[in-house]
């Protein structure tokens, strides 16, 4: 998948700019120290969403508008290499357009994917080690949530579209809720295609925290 084509949602684009107008070089800062709990976590949750999808599944239509079941999967998993290697290297080589993931063992290759990206995150110094996104630079304490946010909100796109439960996990769906909501300006919310974000949808407060996320970023749960 060509990643200037991606739809609302896509953090590899540069999601990561403060709500309250923080520059690259002046990236916001949480209260609570990072670990790789929050990576599992995420992991864990998206992991067991994706081996519960049969192969009918890949072509149905998603609340990516633009992108079928197969498409999310392919982004979660080339996503989680991405993170992966961002964490270990600080920056990330063009590697060009990902391959079709679904046309193998895509649910051991995700778990592959994230092992390297949990442990990626929990070596020592990860947190501040300085990442080159592509709006610039930002410490790995707040690229773990980019990251995170990222796999267990397309994992809610891929249960919303096959029938699952979307209550994902309420307490993690609640921190990553917390985090985006700082580090999503409206400037980067538009039409599809045109903007890495759709408009926020509005939802209950009384909405599970993951219909909430998936709403704040674009859905319509």
């Amino acid at each position: 998948m060509n990643e200037s084509t991606q739809p609302a949602g896509d953090v590899r684009n540069g999601t990561s700019r403060g709500s309250q107008g923080s520059r690259a070089g002046d990236p916001p800062a949480f209260p609570d120290p990072v670990s790789s709990q929050i990576m599992q976590r995420a992991c864990d949750s998206t992991g067991a969403i994706l081996a519960a999808l049969r192969p009918a599944d890949l072509d149905r239509p998603t609340p990516c508008a633009s992108w079928t079941v197969r498409d999310v999967v392919n982004h979660i998993l080339g996503g989680a290499g991405f993170f992966a290697e961002l964490a270990e290297a600080g920056t990330v080589a063009d590697g060009g357009e990902d391959p079709d993931f679904t046309a193998g063992d895509f649910n051991g290759a995700f778990r592959s994917q994230a092992g390297r990206l949990v442990a990626a995150f929990n070596a020592p110094g990860a947190m501040d080690k300085m990442m080159e996104m592509p709006i610039g630079e930002l410490p790995g304490s707040v690229c773990v949530w980019i990251a995170a946010g990222d796999i267990f909100t397309h994992g809610w796109d891929l249960a919303k579209a096959t029938g699952q439960p979307t209550d994902l996990e309420p307490e993690l769906a609640g921190a990553l809720l917390a985090q985006i909501m700082l580090l999503l300006p409206d400037s980067m919310r538009g039409p599809e295609g045109q903007a890495p974000f759709g408009p926020r949808v509005e939802v209950a407060e009384s909405a599970p925290p993951a219909d909430r996320l998936a709403a704040f970023t674009g859905r319509h749960p």
